[in-house]
């Protein structure tokens, strides 16, 4: 009794040390389809947990003060994650403190039982956005591809252009939604259930899990290639509305019925050759007489365990953790349309676009001036970046809209900035993208280092804001790209001096 009643102790002190990670996770599992599956999750472990008891109250308990060693690490990434403003360090940390937990009381032997289950919940953490934007650009494209060879293998003219399948008389775009993503992390999750109940030997099941991929890619495609197929003959109602969400999962239970499947042929072909019922299930073995639960006592390790979340939580309530500074800045919607001969004309992105880059304010116009090609200005500002949100390279997006990337490398516009040059191509026309990240007045051209950064300063300054700021000019025949490059410095320079009241540096980087 002493040893359930602490272990609720420990648990709800956990929970109070965690809560605003859980509640960011509880979120993002309903607002986005992709991780609606996790809400699940935590209640199949649980019944995990729950199918092994037999097996749990046959293993004898012992001290662990290892367990405090990853207790220590989940706390220390907790206070990292609360005061760098980074939340998915607090994520990973919650599991940390888990596993130390189950060590500090019930040891190795009993804990080991419980990894799988603990391993599952983190398949519903969501991933970082920058790795997710990335992931997606490559999933679309892959999948538009694909698609277009269903549709051309049912003997139909179709001509793609990035995510784009033109077919001639109506076009479909293949958006973010249609990544396959929605498919995959749950099909992931439950090739990962899979494997486990799977009893054969390890190369198999790791196969199982990593099948899920593959098979959500190619059925993700041969959706598109159906849909391109069904709009060519009855209509582009068939690519919206309830028919396209039926399909969606349609699919998905076929990806579930094709990894069975798998298992089965595993089953069947593989020795030792069994039936599927004899190979494939939960263990369920009842609490024996002889169980050893009437010697499971208070741990000397989960007690420290717990004196240490008593002293996190009571540093945590009278240490809180201030807001997240916001610098005062101006909207871009106050920034100049003329200025130096250049004449600009505001653009408006659609609701899916803004939803999907998830950003505060933003920037996105033409200017144009009577001496020189155009110059398209894009300026993206977060105000957050603690919850996922972030700016992404552009390169993760340019191949989306068709473009070949040619050249890529790096320019210095001034003492201060350094600029990613790109050259881009589509059929005959070649324009010219210079981009770079700026993160509280410091200069970035790598987007991964950005993270470092967000780290370092949310952990110092308590600030994670930061901005994309991308310029792009045709390369025209008769100038070639030395002028292109002449006419974005020159742009620059202009910009540069209005853009300090939008996008606020920090003392010591201005």
């Amino acid at each position: 009794m002493r040893l359930l009643l602490l272990l609720l102790v420990a648990c709800l002190l956990a929970t109070y040390l965690f809560f605003p990670s859980l509640q960011w996770l509880i979120g993002e599992w309903s607002r986005k389809e992709e991780y609606s599956h996790g809400m699940m999750i935590p209640l199949v472990a649980a019944y995990l947990v729950w199918q092994r008891r037999g097996l749990l109250a046959r293993s004898r308990q012992h001290n662990s003060w290892p367990g405090l060693l990853l207790l220590v690490c989940g706390l220390g990434g907790l206070v990292l994650g609360r005061y760098s403003t980074l939340f998915i360090i607090s994520h990973y940390s919650l599991l940390l403190v888990i596993t130390g937990l189950a060590l500090s009381a019930f040891g190795l032997r009993i804990t080991r039982h419980l990894l799988f289950p603990i391993a599952l919940l983190g398949l519903a953490i969501p991933l970082p956005n920058f790795l997710y934007g990335q992931l997606s650009a490559q999933l679309q494209l892959i999948s538009s591809a694909l698609g277009v060879e269903v549709i051309r293998a049912c003997n139909i003219s179709v001509y793609l252009e990035g995510n784009v399948i033109d077919l001639g008389a109506m076009q479909l775009q293949v958006v973010e939604a249609c990544n396959g993503l929605r498919y995959l992390f749950p099909l992931m999750s439950v090739a990962f259930i899979c494997a486990y109940l799977f009893h054969a030997p390890l190369w198999q099941r790791v196969l199982i899990f990593l099948s899920s991929i593959p098979i959500t890619v190619i059925m993700n495609s041969l959706r598109i290639g159906l849909i391109g197929v069904t709009v060519e003959f009855w209509g582009v109602e068939m690519a919206e509305g309830f028919l396209h969400d039926f399909e969606g999962w349609a699919v998905f239970m076929v990806c579930t019925a094709l990894l069975l499947l798998e298992i089965w042929l595993f089953a069947r072909l593989l020795p030792p050759r069994q039936k599927l019922q004899d190979c494939f299930g939960i263990d369920s073995v009842p609490i024996p007489p002889d169980h050893l639960l009437h010697s499971w006592r208070v741990t000397p390790s989960l007690y420290a365990a717990v004196v240490l979340l008593i002293g996190a939580a009571v540093t945590l309530f009278t240490n809180p953790t201030a807001d997240e500074y916001r610098p005062e800045r101006q909207e871009f919607v106050t920034f100049p349309m003329s200025f130096a001969g250049w004449r600009g004309t505001r653009e408006t992105m659609s609701e899916e676009v803004l939803d999907a880059l998830d950003l505060d304010d933003y920037l996105l116009a033409d200017y144009r001036s009577p001496v020189a090609a155009p110059i398209n200005l894009y300026v993206a500002y977060y105000g957050s970046q603690t919850s996922g949100e972030s700016a992404h390279s552009p390169r993760s997006c340019i191949p989306g809209g068709g473009w070949q990337i040619t050249s890529l490398s790096q320019v210095e516009l001034d003492p201060q900035t350094r600029a990613n040059r790109v050259v881009i191509q589509k059929g005959e026309l070649r324009q010219l993208v210079y981009y770079w990240f700026d993160l509280h007045g410091r200069n970035l051209t790598n987007e991964y280092l950005i993270k470092w950064y967000l780290f370092q300063d949310g952990l110092m300054l308590n600030r994670s804001d930061g901005a994309l700021l991308r310029l792009t000019t045709p390369i025209l025949a008769e100038d070639g790209e030395q002028e292109a490059d002449r006419r974005l410095r020159d742009f620059h320079t202009e910009i540069a001096k209005r853009l300090p009241p939008f996008v606020p540096a920090a003392e010591g980087h201005e």
